[in-house]
């Protein structure tokens, strides 16, 4: 069975199982403020909090009621787990890697190097130790987590010049984000990491040389592909992109049994829905960038190979500063080893039509 028909078939259980549930199950009513990260448009990454409202909303009859703001409309972009955190808002929607400094295991969780594809996150996160794990991360800050949106590969970013070796990336001053964004410094870039929304001003004044975001769709809506026309791939620096629905502890605890299982499923079904939206918009987006003159370049293996090197001393490093940082690690790494043989076996080779 391909990657398609398992996503499709765990779709249509989430659908099936979203048919049982009655708006006579809702018996209380629930009105958030939800603040997001970034714009509510943003193909995969954010339209999965429509899905979500507008779902919740229907099923219980109008007693879920999370309604969403735009970037900085109640709190900027950096601000959300705290906001959360502490009571101001009752939820928020949002990337939760912008919070590494005070938690450095997020970053797994958001999106690592050389890190799992969407199925395999899916099954360690849900099946394995990945939510258990992230739910014990938020609890000293009063946050129920919740994965409510997952991508594949971003790319590897926009670039002045193409990218022939790792020397090239000495010397550029380049917003990245997340453990990327370290292997980047271990090879002399200059790294700044600033909100989506403000990317396209830093480009356009020259105050960064170079960014990475999100996918071709997505940057492609940010207006990246105005300002260069070099894009490298493949998104060695995150394997996938995450968002999650993050709820205050208080809160989430005096919610009814049922609201609870409601805005669970409802976060499975729209992580679900990104995910296709995602890989439905990205061919298209690609065929575009080429009809307008933009230089898709793919990272040589040495390149790769040199990265991931550098990757494994970073992350080996980070692991022995942070005992939850080693110990999601390490559930990651076990996983990733036991899926191996599954992964290349199971599937069929990428290239299998160019073998003789």
């Amino acid at each position: 069975m391909s990657i398609k028909q398992s996503l499709s078939r765990l779709s249509v259980g989430v659908v099936v199982t979203s048919l049982l549930a009655s708006p006579a199950m809702a018996t209380e009513k629930i009105r958030w403020q939800v603040p997001l990260a970034f714009p509510s448009h943003l193909v995969g990454l954010v339209t999965p909090i429509k899905h979500l409202s507008e779902s919740l909303k229907t099923i219980s009859g109008g007693d879920i009621n999370l309604r969403y703001y735009e970037p900085g409309e109640l709190v900027p972009p950096f601000e959300i787990m705290n906001s959360v955190s502490n009571g101001k808002y009752p939820a928020g929607y949002t990337w939760i890697g912008y919070d590494q400094g005070s938690i450095p295991a997020l970053p797994l969780y958001s999106g690592a190097p050389f890190n799992m594809e969407p199925p395999a996150y899916l099954a360690w996160y849900y099946q394995g130790d990945g939510k258990k794990l992230l739910e014990e991360i938020y609890a000293p800050h009063k946050i129920h987590p919740m994965l409510c949106s997952i991508i594949g590969p971003e790319g590897a970013g926009w670039f002045a010049k193409p990218i022939e070796q790792t020397k090239d990336f000495d010397g550029l001053r380049i917003r990245f984000a997340g453990i990327g964004g370290k292997v980047l410094e271990r090879l002399g870039a200059s790294v700044t990491m600033i909100p989506g929304g403000e990317i396209y001003q830093a480009l356009e004044r020259k105050t960064i040389d170079a960014t990475e975001f999100s996918q071709p769709a997505i940057d492609k809506m940010l207006g990246l592909d105005q300002i260069i026309k070099n894009y490298i791939m493949p998104g060695w620096h995150q394997t996938l992109t995450t968002s999650h629905l993050l709820v205050n502890q208080d809160v989430w605890d005096k919610l009814e049994p049922q609201s609870r299982a409601l805005i669970e499923m409802g976060c499975e079904s729209a992580t679900l829905k990104g995910f296709a939206e995602s890989e439905w918009a990205q061919p298209g987006a690609l065929a575009d960038y080429q009809k307008e003159g933009v230089k898709a370049q793919v990272l040589p293996a040495p390149v790769l190979h040199e990265l991931q090197r550098v990757t494994n001393e970073v992350l080996d490093e980070m692991a022995a500063k942070d005992d939850m940082f080693k110990r999601v690690l390490t559930s990651q790494r076990d996983f990733m080893t036991q899926y191996a043989s599954w992964n290349r076996m199971g599937y069929l080779p990428r290239d299998f039509d160019q073998q003789n």
